[in-house]
């Protein structure tokens, strides 16, 4: 029976999770497996992979082929160096210690180039949310600066359409200023000529009485 070490997924939508396993080639991809040998959850940064090293080096060294991804995984976690390690340990060309002492360096200058690549990626989202946190900030005083900007035009609208009513209010007032000062000017002068005429009679009377006294 061939057998194959693959994914079986689980979780939501979007939210995936997989189990690492050795199943029957034939047997449909989430059906019935042999044995779990481990999980991997991608939503991660980095992926978390949790894998039983030591059974899936069994399940190679018998036979069994692993899809492109568990490949890709097996790699990751040192599982295919470890393979070709133990080759050599079983030709004599290497000695157990020096097995054990090459993984463990190749799994730690590994991880040394993954918690790289994770801090590549952490200061990329940081650098990405600053980005955006300066573009929202720049909108917000845009935003304000328009606000402003169309307060000051409401105002200054206004103030214009003010003005003329202003103005109108000016000049009735001035007209009624020199209306009342005309009235005044002519009531003085009606004064003023209202004596002259009240003598002017008087002088036109004093030569008739001195005709009486002449025929007299």
């Amino acid at each position: 029976m061939p057998v194959k070490l693959r994914l079986q997924r689980h979780g939501r939508k979007q939210r995936p999770y997989y189990f690492i396993v050795a199943a029957d080639s034939k047997s449909p991809r989430d059906g019935r497996f042999i044995e779990r040998l481990g999980s991997y959850d991608p939503t991660t940064v980095p992926a978390k992979i949790v894998l039983d090293g030591d059974k899936a080096l069994s399940w190679l060294n018998n036979g069994a082929e692993p899809t492109d991804t568990v490949r890709a995984i097996l790699s990751y976690k040192g599982v295919l160096y470890k393979k070709h390690l133990v080759r050599g340990l079983n030709k004599g060309a290497l000695t157990e210690e020096q097995v054990e002492q090459l993984h463990a360096e190749y799994l730690q200058s590994h991880e040394g180039k993954v918690s790289g690549a994770v801090e590549n990626v952490t200061k990329a989202k940081e650098d990405a949310r600053k980005k955006r946190d300066a573009e929202e900030a720049g909108k917000r005083a845009k935003a304000a600066a328009d606000a402003q900007a169309a307060a000051a035009a409401a105002a200054a609208e206004a103030e214009a359409a003010n003005a003329p009513a202003e103005e109108e209010a000016t000049e009735e007032v001035s007209e009624d200023v020199v209306a009342a000062e005309t009235a005044s000017t002519e009531e003085a002068n009606e004064v003023a000529e209202a004596p002259a005429a009240e003598e002017a009679p008087a002088a036109e009377e004093a030569p008739a009485a001195e005709e009486g006294e002449e025929k007299a």
